[in-house]
């Protein structure tokens, strides 16, 4: 005589097959709330996923977990990138949203509670063949903050993300650098645009882009030929490290093309009038308002277009040809790391590698035997 299986208890877990719609349901009953029974269900194809599904869910409400049957993968992003960042610059906010992009068209609408490292593995190995390796890793990162801060709060038992190791992805774009001819194009074709000066100084002192749109005229010394560089478009306002705080000399032509420029800007005061806003920016908009760094980047485009160069150049391609001339032309590691602001010479190697032939020699002096 066959052993009877004892019934199950009233409220206990329960596993059963839905046979209208095909698959298993593991189903928790959580109580009673207004006289009507409550409960947390999964389904699966399998008996046994349905039970590992079960025994995940059984495992979260006992720790505490409550995640909503609704909130998904893009619910968690949206969190995470309201209230995840404080303190972030929104440049960095925009880099972040622009990163999740390529994540919610694949898991956006995935329950959360339901997400799985597999899940996100897939998604990053579809992603490989478009996104670089960096921007995978980005990617990743995002996605592992955005569950930990749903962690925190409790909508989430574990956070597959920080299970995954990104993929490598295609090889990104390497940066290069202008040779002294094409450079001396470009300076050609800038004459006469509101970024000359912008594109001199970049050119002959090595200045990064969030360094120049934050400088300000008390920190240009016209007469002494000097340039003091102390902040940076950033969340702090602050160089991007200690050792980026630095005064460089100026070669001739920068000091003339700030001379000319200071001019220019006086002339831009006196045109808008009351709609003038006074920052005190050696390079602002025509009513003194910070540069944007894409228009920028789009006006700069028409600078390399205009100098036969294309439009495959971006303005932080002007910082490595500095490096580039100073080192063809006998300067020193050593010297080309503290003129950019770098802590040592293994990061100027590093960033540079492809352009550094170090020897001897500082940097105002090259630039103005090269361009005078």
């Amino acid at each position: 005589m066959a052993e009877s299986r004892p019934r199950r208890g009233h409220g206990e877990d329960s596993i059963y097959y839905d046979q209208a719609n095909h698959y298993w349901v593991a189903a928790v009953s959580l109580g009673y709330k207004g006289g009507k029974r409550v409960r947390r269900k999964v389904t699966g194809r399998t008996k046994t996923e349905v039970r590992n599904k079960l025994r995940d869910l059984r495992r979260d409400l006992d720790s505490g977990v409550r995640t909503s049957a609704t909130y998904t993968v893009d619910d968690a992003l949206d969190d995470w990138l309201a209230n995840g960042l404080s303190g972030r610059s929104d440049r960095t906010r925009e880099l972040y949203r622009d990163t999740v992009k390529p994540l919610r068209q694949r898991l956006g609408e995935v329950k959360l509670r339901e997400l799985t490292a597999g899940d996100v593995q897939e998604t990053l190995d579809a992603l490989a063949g478009r996104l670089s390796t960096r921007s995978l890793q980005i990617t990743r990162l995002c996605l592992e903050r955005a569950i930990r801060h749903a962690e925190v709060r409790d909508l989430v038992g574990r956070n597959v993300a920080a299970l995954i190791k990104a993929p490598a992805g295609k090889s990104g774009r390497p940066s290069k650098s202008l040779t002294l001819e094409q450079a001396q194009d470009l300076l050609r074709a800038a004459a006469g645009s509101r970024l000359y000066a912008y594109v001199v100084l970049s050119v002959t002192t090595g200045l990064r882009t969030e360094e120049l749109r934050a400088l300000r005229w008390n920190e240009i010394n016209l007469d002494a030929g000097t340039v003091a560089v102390y902040r940076a478009v950033r969340s702090t306002s602050d160089t991007k490290t200690p050792k980026s705080r630095r005064i460089l000399s100026l070669p001739q032509l920068a000091v003339r093309a700030l001379s000319e420029h200071l001019g220019c800007q006086a002339e831009d005061r006196s045109l808008a009038g009351a709609l003038w806003q006074d920052h005190g920016l050696v390079f602002a908009s025509a009513i003194g308002t910070p540069l944007d760094r894409h228009n920028v980047r789009r006006e700069f485009r028409k600078i390399t277009q205009a100098a036969g160069l294309g439009t495959d150049w971006v303005p932080r391609e002007m910082r490595h040809t500095f490096v580039s001339l100073l080192s063809s032309n006998g300067t020193a590691l050593e010297d080309i790391a503290d003129l950019v602001g770098h802590r040592g010479t293994t990061t100027t190697e590093t960033v540079y590698r492809k352009v550094i032939v170090p020897e001897l020699r500082r940097g105002a002096e090259v630039m103005d035997r090269l361009f005078n």
